[in-house]
């Protein structure tokens, strides 16, 4: 099965090159170089490795040297790239190297590992995915606590069926532009822990 994903996702990826050259042109005469945003993210067993996104963000600092808010450094087109999920193609090159998959858990913050509870961690057992069950019941609009229920929920029934009907629903997430981000961020707000770790380890 995930053999035939990364043939299937290299034919995508030859097949949208034409847009992959529009959208890194574009970032480039808006945002500058490098038009990629590589960041280490957790995925299986929580093994490292670098997400690829493209960049929607330009490198603002306030006067004493700090890095402004992503609210303050998303540019127009950066929201466009994010309301319209297009900043996830490059993680199709994740798919290909057996990082990522299609449908599974996001891969979210390395700074997050030690702050799950047993149940949360459990999100890191599947690999992570461009898309997946939380993203299409709420995504950024949901609590941190529901979505990872959901990414555990995932965990312990995904199927190849759940995975396309996920595929499908996404599809029309995106067309929709629903739950891109939560009232004051530009997608989340930092996760700090759950207040009762003990009450997340029940579904």
């Amino acid at each position: 099965m995930a053999k035939i994903e990364r043939f299937f996702t290299l034919i995508l990826i030859l097949a949208l090159s034409p847009l992959f050259l529009i959208i890194m042109l574009v970032v480039g005469l808006t945002l500058g170089f490098p038009v990629f945003y590589i960041q280490d993210r957790p995925g299986k067993d929580g093994v490292i490795f670098r997400m690829f996104k493209f960049r929607t963000m330009l490198d603002i600092y306030d006067e004493q040297g700090k890095l402004l808010s992503d609210q303050e450094r998303l540019t127009k087109f950066g929201g466009f790239l994010r309301s319209t999920s297009l900043d996830e193609l490059p993680e199709l090159y994740n798919v290909v190297r057996a990082e990522m998959s299609w449908v599974g858990p996001r891969p979210l913050l390395k700074e997050y590992l030690p702050l799950y509870s047993a149940l949360q961690s459990r999100r890191h057992e599947v690999l992570p995915g461009i898309t997946g069950w939380a993203q299409v019941n709420g995504r950024n609009s949901i609590s941190w606590e529901e979505k990872f229920l959901m990414d555990v929920w995932y965990v312990d029934n995904h199927s190849f069926f759940l995975d396309m009907k996920i595929i499908l629903q996404t599809i029309v997430k995106v067309f929709k532009r629903e739950g891109i981000s939560q009232e004051g961020h530009s997608t989340m707000p930092f996760f700090d822990g759950s207040s009762n770790k003990n009450t997340n380890d029940q579904i």
